[in-house]
């Protein structure tokens, strides 16, 4: 997932509360019998390990491009 954030909360805040919400909630709704089964009665679902990573002066579709070629033999220089 990518997106822009303005900085003025943390990005553990907004890594714990949205995306672990909406990963939750789909995992729920797509294996309800194995989330009742190994999350239902725990106070927590996800670990309390997170990646987040920021950049600066380059634009989201630059990202994305990086993103999907780091894995190919030949990388173009994308931030150029």
């Amino acid at each position: 997932m990518v997106g822009t954030f303005s900085g003025k909360k943390s990005l553990k805040a907004l890594s714990n509360k949205v995306f672990r919400f909406i990963q939750q909630t789909l995992i729920r709704q797509e294996f309800p019998d194995l989330a009742a089964k190994y999350f239902d009665n725990k106070p927590y679902f996800w670990a309390g390990a997170y990646f987040v990573a920021s950049c600066g002066d380059v634009t989201v579709e630059q990202l994305k491009k990086y993103v999907e070629n780091q894995n190919s033999p030949k990388v173009e220089r994308l931030l150029r």
